[in-house]
């Protein structure tokens, strides 16, 4: 089962808005890694360093399964993304992973289940008042909810 096109759909709008936010002259984390991080530490305070490592674990292993560049990446026991950096780095010369990139990408396949199963488990107004929390800025209000309501 791969991830619904709505999270898919918002995980490409918050990478898209930390790869925005990330315009600078000096060198920074990924997009993905951004985003990645501010979701640990909103949800590191709402559900602790252990439930956050759970679900991201579990995010991690679904996105594998679209994504299998990702196998070189790892949840650390603190929740952080590890070995994520060395698998952008190597896209660029690894045909096969530029075409995965282009078709939509490790980074938006494992935020787009880490959302999925932040749906789940807090429902869709907890999840997205998360989100608006997180990213005050971010065009998240027009996104259509799965259930075809306006979020």
């Amino acid at each position: 089962m791969t991830a619904t096109p709505g999270m898919r759909d918002l995980a490409h709008r918050l990478l898209t808005y930390e790869a925005g936010a990330g315009e600078t002259s000096e060198p920074t984390e990924s997009p993905t890694l951004r985003v990645y991080e501010k979701l640990r530490q909103g949800l590191g305070e709402f559900a602790g360093v252990a439930g956050f490592q759970s679900l991201a674990s579990r995010a991690l292993a679904l996105a594998r399964v679209e994504a299998p560049s990702l196998s070189a990446a790892r949840i650390s026991a603190a929740g952080a993304l590890e070995g994520l950096g060395e698998i952008e780095h190597q896209i660029d010369t690894d045909r096969d992973r530029a075409a995965e990139c282009a078709a939509g990408g490790g980074g938006i396949i494992l935020i787009s289940r880490l959302l999925g199963l932040l749906l789940i488990f807090l429902g869709e107004a907890l999840t997205l008042s998360l989100l608006r929390v997180t990213w005050p800025g971010a065009a998240l209000d027009d996104c259509n909810s799965e259930y075809g309501r306006k979020a």
